[in-house]
């Protein structure tokens, strides 16, 4: 409930002209009736009470702009820890697999710019397409992100991080999964999605990927 100023009180005096007393005393000089006081708010340069509103009259939006901090360290940042998820796939359907992510993840409302997808043996036709035209044009499409960026195990060192990376283990040699796990763990921000064979990607996870 917002705060109203109090009205001033204009005090005019009560007490009047002392009356004379009986007869025989001479009476004191009568003290001047003082006059009305001025109205508080009157003031120039006074347009109100100048404290800020209390804690309780602000509105929800401004207190849940400011959560509460939890925690013993909630004025440090905590390292981001992208949720794993496994996606079974034969090395041919890897691919597919990942297509099919990056679909549902789009139709869940995932920006596209949102995802990075990497390959570890033949590459995505849209990379394979758009490096056709050289690397300068290709790599200006990552920078942009506006759009799903597909690269290769080969190459992604060269992408940035983003909310979430998608792995397809589609072939490649044999340490291509390991180094396409290591580059997509360190890009993604909230979500690491792998295709492929579950044996194989859990023995490289398992070595400390």
């Amino acid at each position: 409930m917002p705060l109203i100023p109090e009205e001033p009180q204009i005090h005019e005096s009560a007490q009047g002209p002392r009356a004379t007393p009986a007869s025989g005393r001479t009476a004191p000089t009568p003290r001047p009736v003082p006059g009305p006081r001025p109205a508080a708010p009157s003031r120039p340069g006074r347009p109100g009470p100048l404290r800020p509103a209390p804690p309780m009259q602000r509105t929800p939006r401004d207190v849940a702009a400011k959560p509460a901090p939890s925690g013993p360290a909630a004025g440090a940042a905590a390292p981001a820890t992208p949720q794993i998820q496994l996606i079974p796939a034969s090395v041919e359907g890897a691919l597919d697999a990942a297509e099919e992510a990056v679909d549902l993840l789009l139709d869940s409302g995932r920006a596209p710019g949102d995802v990075l997808v990497i390959t570890t043996g033949e590459q995505h036709p849209w990379a394979a397409h758009e490096l056709s035209f050289g690397e300068t044009s290709y790599w200006a499409q990552h920078d942009a992100g506006d759009d799903v960026f597909y690269t290769d195990v080969t190459i992604a060192a060269r992408a940035t991080s983003r909310p979430v990376v998608v792995v397809a283990v589609n072939g490649g040699p044999e340490d291509a999964a390991a180094s396409a796990l290591s580059a997509a763990h360190s890009r993604a921000g909230a979500l690491l999605i792998v295709c492929g064979d579950p044996q194989r990607i859990n023995s490289v996870l398992g070595a400390g990927v």
